[in-house]
């Protein structure tokens, strides 16, 4: 019997894994995952956005605009990318990727590059036009960090927790 022929990519296996992440946040509006793999395709941590260990998701504001800006989200959240990096357990994340659907704002990019993933990988840029994305590519840029616009070959991949399906 011949093997398999419709599997996924290396690149879909990790993107998925990131997207499937970014379900476990608790964000109404912007729900984000990340994948750090090793070069030899091994996962060495996840993360997806939300408040940081004990700051309660019933206590802090999920607003994206408000009068005062401590009313938003925006200075409590932790991004995808930097709890994948913390989440890390202090693994040396030099030469690794990084998985992610939107590309990374400025504040994860210091994070990705002081922690020496070298390259990205990225399903959106639609921010790209924002001052946050400006910067990150031209620090990206200077560290040499490869960006690599996601490809995928299957538009869709099912999941199902129906025992019957294995």
């Amino acid at each position: 019997m011949p093997k398999r022929e419709n599997y996924i990519s290396w690149d879909e296996y990790f993107m998925g894994i990131a997207l499937l992440s970014s379900m476990r946040s608790k964000d109404p509006s912007t729900q984000v995952g990340a994948c750090i793999v090793s070069d030899d395709n091994k996962i060495m941590s996840v993360g997806y956005n939300g408040f940081p260990r004990g700051c309660s998701d019933d206590e802090y504001p999920w607003e994206r605009s408000a009068d005062c800006s401590n009313d938003t989200k925006y200075p409590f959240v932790c991004h995808a990318e930097l709890n994948a990096i913390l989440n890390s357990g202090g693994h040396n994340l030099s030469g690794s990727r990084i998985y992610v659907a939107l590309f990374p704002c400025n504040e994860c990019a210091k994070a990705i590059i002081q922690s020496g993933i070298k390259e990205v990988v990225y399903m959106s840029d639609k921010y790209a036009e924002t001052e946050s994305t400006i910067a990150s590519k031209k620090m990206f840029l200077s560290a040499g960090v490869k960006l690599t616009k996601f490809t995928p070959t299957h538009k869709n991949l099912k999941i199902s927790f129906d025992e019957s399906d294995v």
